[in-house]
């Protein structure tokens, strides 16, 4: 009966999110308290959910001062140097542009918006293309590739997600997939690169010269020397810091905060108004968060998640079962396409790491696999994103030509990371 239930509280769950019955956190908590109460567990409930809400209140907070660091450390220019640097080094070169968009979105998405992202890259990048003839297409390709690559910091969402999900560290999950994903953003940039050659010579076939004038340059204003200097050596700290697990990535962020506000805006009313700038997408985050440890609380409180694991682990063949990781990698990407990061993550992950690890594969080894490229490389084509829509838009491109462009790159590079986790070790035993 547990099995059934648990079945049902997942499907419930992601009909009502695709089909925006109701929102993703409406939904992780009414639904399972639903179905908790229909399974006799009533009186049990809250405690259940105490539970799941205090096993992801580390990441839930790491998220919010990651939130403001990076929004802070945007308000004080930090990042104005990178843009104006780039813009000036590509030149009139379609191979280099291409490339310097990649790079360009990289430095961008440290903040692990995707929103952000696109904001930025997309407008300071257009009239470049434009004034050279360049396919649009490629603008956001290259764009969508760096950020779906790089959507895979611990503090982006799928990382978090995962990490939430399976009730692990966010570091245990991000550390050993550092590798993996140096060698992803490597294959973007050679990705960038050759499609900046093909662009190059279909403008070469076409007869079209253009240079590159005042377009590519920025007007604004840079951050002084040392205070840019200092903001570098605060950021560059915070993420070592981090990386290296000498303090938890919470303790690592709040003291960034506190150093980034004390230098950048000693006044005590600007920072109050650099952190309202930035206060709505920390918060809806962080209530996302909190609901989904209210599902997981839930979910494994009331033996859910064991039952179905148990009924699944019957019905997948031992074989198939013991190459989960593998296989989630192969089709990680497409699943973009087809669940939202809420309902994959939340619903499917727990489910799915239940059934490899009764066939001897690891929670983190399933985690690897679904990082691959749900919602990582998949996000910037998902119609299930909002940010897809803000891409396409800024870049004035259709969602099907985008798709049909793209999907292919970004599935190649979901790929050359499969690839390459596995023969790290980090997907087979």
């Amino acid at each position: 009966m547990l099995a059934g239930l648990g079945l049902a509280t997942i499907v419930v769950l992601l009909v009502a999110i695709l089909r925006r019955w109701l929102s993703p956190l409406v939904a992780l908590i009414a639904i399972p308290v639903a179905t908790g109460i229909a399974g006799g567990f009533g009186t049990e409930i809250s405690g259940y959910i105490v539970d799941g809400v205090r096993s992801v209140a580390p990441m839930a907070a790491m998220f919010v001062f990651a939130i403001i660091f990076f929004g802070v450390m945007t308000d004080a220019g930090l990042f104005k140097p990178f843009v104006n640097g780039i813009l000036r080094a590509v030149g009139n070169s379609p191979p280099r542009i291409v490339v310097g968009t990649a790079l360009l979105a990289a430095v961008v998405h440290l903040d692990g918006s995707g929103a952000t992202t696109f904001l930025i890259t997309i407008p300071a990048l257009r009239p470049l293309y434009d004034q050279l003839g360049m396919d649009r297409r490629v603008l956001a390709c290259a764009v969508a590739m760096s950020a779906g690559v790089n959507n895979m910091l611990p503090w982006g969402g799928p990382t978090i997600r995962a990490a939430t999900a399976l009730n692990v560290d966010v570091m245990d999950v991000y550390g050993p997939l550092i590798p993996v994903h140096l060698i992803g953003f490597g294959f973007v940039i050679l990705c960038a690169y050759l499609l900046g050659v093909r662009e190059s010579k279909r403008l070469s076939a076409l007869g079209k010269e253009a240079v590159a004038g005042e377009a590519v340059q920025s007007s604004q204003d840079t951050a002084s020397r040392w205070r840019f200097a200092l903001n570098i050596v605060i950021t560059v700290t915070v993420i070592a810091v981090m990386v290296t697990g000498l303090v938890h990535p919470v303790v690592a962020f709040m003291f960034g905060v506190v150093a980034a506000m004390s230098f950048n805006f000693p006044n005590v009313d600007r920072q109050r108004e650099s952190v309202d700038a930035h206060a709505k997408a920390a918060l809806m985050m962080a209530s996302i968060l909190f609901a989904a440890g209210a599902f997981t609380g839930i979910m494994d409180g009331t033996g859910m998640i064991d039952a179905m694991a148990v009924a699944g682990a019957g019905l997948v063949p031992e074989s198939a079962a013991s190459q989960l990781p593998v296989i989630l990698g192969l089709v990680a990407m497409p699943l973009s396409l087809i669940f939202d990061p809420d309902s994959f993550y939340f619903g499917v992950l727990p489910v799915l790491a239940s059934i490899g690890e009764a066939a001897g594969a690891s929670q983190l080894q399933i985690a690897f696999g679904a990082l691959m490229g749900q919602m990582t490389t998949g996000f910037p084509v998902s119609p299930l994103t909002p940010t897809t829509f803000l891409l396409i838009g800024l870049a004035g491109i259709d969602l099907a030509d985008h798709q049909r462009f793209s999907i292919p790159w970004l599935f190649a590079s979901s790929m050359v990371m499969t690839a390459a986790a596995a023969l790290l070790g980090l997907l087979l035993n």
